[in-house]
């Protein structure tokens, strides 16, 4: 804010706008959006403005997200699936009732949810041939360990 306040007091003063913004390092557009924004609300438009968006195109109704949490806490056990169906059920045709996994986000991000871990498949052992075991010719006749000694 102080540089915006000094460029800004140095415009005033009558200095040129190019070689300003080139002392400055910033492009004459954004010169000119500063001393704009000066004219129009005074000192407290150059302090630094949230880039925080103003609203959230796909984000919940607070009604909808709110009876997803209190769905899931008159009954711990259901998941997103039975608490999408029972919310099919309850609230009117105007309002649309997200996804399944968008309720599984919200119940994720309200902590209501426990991760159940990966399960693991365990392999099934290999058949291994036993030493002793005999190896059959192409004549028929097996050959044992007794043969090679």
């Amino acid at each position: 804010m102080d540089e915006r306040m000094r460029f800004v007091i140095r415009l005033k003063d009558g200095e040129a706008m190019a070689s300003l913004c080139r002392e400055f390092g910033i492009w004459r557009k954004t010169g000119y959006k500063i001393f704009e924004r000066y004219e129009q609300c005074g000192l407290e438009r150059l302090s630094d403005r949230t880039r925080r968006p103003f609203r959230y195109a796909n984000q919940l109704p607070e009604q909808v997200e709110a009876a997803i949490v209190s769905a899931k806490r008159e009954k711990p056990h259901w998941g997103a699936r039975k608490i999408r169906e029972r919310l099919l059920r309850r609230l009117p045709h105007a309002i649309r009732i997200p996804a399944a996994s968008t309720i599984h986000a919200v119940l994720d991000r309200h902590g209501l949810v426990t991760s159940m871990g990966r399960r693991r498949s365990r392999a099934e052992p290999k058949e291994r041939l036993c030493p002793k075991a005999f190896i059959p010719t192409s004549s028929g006749a097996p050959i044992t360990r007794a043969s090679f000694s």
